[in-house]
């Protein structure tokens, strides 16, 4: 039995949001204190060379974690290959109001509608600076609320702008179900329009640095065939770096009849896996190789993390299957995608 395994019984006793500010505050005590590194198993190294970036292995922190960057160091010491932090937006936001996170533990499976609640990318660029992590770390960036959706790259930009060379990559995020309207980004001509004027600041921002940092998407589970296709295609014309697949879901298909199963935001976890898992696979065969794929979605075991990459992702990434496994999933992924 892990630390993770006495713990959790505790931290499923409170309220969701509140056991998560409590994990963070924890996690960051261990690790000034150096306990985190000793109570937890080796991961093996599995290096994987994904967006021309070096990963000591394939398996990743998913954002939504830590939002503000604020655990940066602690989460390290879990033995992710990569973390994402975030999302985080030009200004800080409180998000929607509270409750807006439940657990289904009968599904292992979470519901939130957080709303992007952050503060703001100032505060983030501070944390990074007192960071000591000098391993692959990626930004979430999203739009504050109140930004019209027609002003939407305005915020990805400026972030791109803040952000670019202090961190390993962004990504940009049009999946959320829980800021209004964002997923209308999605769309062809609106997701043809975002993406030329990410790319025309990545070129210029990278020629300003010296630097090329790579750019990837994440988008929503929520699609038919035709979106694929029609997304598909306008990744490969303007040579996205990689696609995040996939966020949470509005669907409620299995949860329906359970304690919160009917409350409004994304679902995430197991629920979610198979249609994740078909959602990589479809754009695997759409991308035809030219955009790598990062699978998210439903990982909640090493079997789960290894059907990621057998539909066609090259990395995978986690949050809920932390809440519900703790810790050791990392190293059990790692060895699972190394068989």
């Amino acid at each position: 039995m892990t630390a993770y395994d006495l713990a959790k019984p505790l931290l499923f006793q409170l309220n969701p949001e509140t056991a998560h500010n409590l994990t963070l505050a924890g996690l960051r005590q261990a690790e000034r204190l150096g306990l985190l590194k000793p109570l937890l198993p080796r991961v093996p190294n599995l290096p994987r060379r994904v967006m021309g970036l070096d990963f000591p292995n394939p398996v990743g922190l998913a954002a939504g974690m830590d939002k503000n960057g604020d655990a940066i160091d602690a989460l390290a010491d879990l033995g992710f290959g990569f973390i994402e932090v975030g999302a985080v937006t030009p200004r800080p936001q409180p998000g929607n109001p509270k409750p807006r996170l439940f657990r289904l533990p009968q599904a292992q499976a979470i519901i939130n509608r957080m709303g992007f609640n952050n503060l703001g990318v100032d505060r983030l660029l501070l944390n990074l600076e007192r960071t000591a992590y000098r391993g692959i770390l990626g930004v979430n960036l999203g739009k504050n609320f109140d930004t019209p959706l027609e002003r939407a790259a305005d915020d990805y930009l400026l972030l791109l702008d803040k952000l670019y060379g202090k961190v390993s990559f962004a990504t940009v995020n049009i999946s959320s179900p829980n800021t209004k309207n964002l997923r209308a980004l999605q769309g062809g001509d609106e997701l043809d329009a975002l993406l030329g004027a990410i790319k025309a600041r990545q070129t210029l921002l990278s020629d300003r640095h010296g630097r090329y940092m790579p750019v990837a998407v994440k988008i929503a589970p929520d699609l038919d065939a035709s979106q694929i296709g029609e997304m598909a295609a306008l990744f490969r014309k303007h040579q996205v770096d990689a696609v995040i697949a996939t966020n949470t879901t509005l669907s409620r298909q299995g949860v329906e009849h359970l304690p919160h199963g009917q409350e409004t935001g994304g679902l995430s976890g197991a629920p979610l896996r198979d249609q994740s898992t078909r959602v990589v696979a479809a754009f695997h065969v759409a991308l035809a190789g030219e955009v790598p794929i990062i699978g998210a979605g439903g990982i909640l075991s090493g079997a789960d993390a290894r059907e990621k990459v057998e539909a066609g992702a090259e990395l995978v990434q986690f949050y809920t299957g932390l809440i519900y496994r703790g810790p050791q999933l990392v190293a059990e992924c790692v060895r699972a995608l190394a068989r």
